[in-house]
């Protein structure tokens, strides 16, 4: 991560810490605010553009992420994504990605949600920080349950891989041992 002069870092990576990347107006541009556990940055970098970037730091493109998330939970729109499944890290947006007030939060971060009216929810994080976003209670958890869904599956996947390679594993090694322990003896 650099920053410059003004407060405004130049790269930035989401990681475990991040809470949220949110969009602020910076001029006639829209910048993103990130938020994490104890620390705030600013990025001339849209939201979007924070997510993709992150997803490429650990391995994978945005549109590989979200063809995984469809092929695992079968949801093409508002899909959360799994930014690094081995950190835990699953992000899920608020709105389309593609429209510029677009919020992404970390699944792993959200500690409760109420209902401020019919279209705000107030969320509470980890480190007890709250915000309002412009979103009905009833689609953010809609999101919420999505990105938990999304988040089980590849758990699944991974400890069925898992099993599978220790089977496959001690299998061999059975094979190699009783090879071993058997000899030949002519009559």
């Amino acid at each position: 991560m650099k920053e410059n002069s003004q407060g405004i870092i130049e790269e930035y990576e989401i990681t475990p810490y991040t809470l949220m990347v949110t969009p602020i107006n910076y001029g006639s541009k829209i910048y993103a605010r990130i938020v994490e556990m104890e620390d705030e940055f600013i990025s001339p970098f849209k939201p979007m553009e924070i997510i993709k970037k992150s997803c490429e730091f650990f391995g994978s493109s945005y549109e590989g992420r979200k063809q995984g998330t469809k092929q695992l939970i079968n949801i093409t729109h508002k899909a959360p994504i799994a930014i690094d499944p081995t950190s835990s890290i699953f992000f899920f947006p608020t709105t389309s990605p593609l429209r510029p007030q677009c919020i992404w939060l970390s699944h792993e971060h959200v500690v409760s949600y109420v209902r401020k009216d019919s279209r705000h929810t107030t969320v509470t994080f980890s480190n007890k920080q709250t915000i309002d976003i412009d979103v009905s209670c009833s689609s953010f958890e809609n999101q919420l349950h999505r990105t938990s869904f999304l988040k089980t599956k590849l758990i699944q996947r991974i400890e069925e891989t898992k099993r599978k390679s220790f089977y496959l594993f001690t299998e061999a090694k059975g094979v190699k041992a009783s090879e071993g322990m058997s000899k030949y003896i002519p009559r």
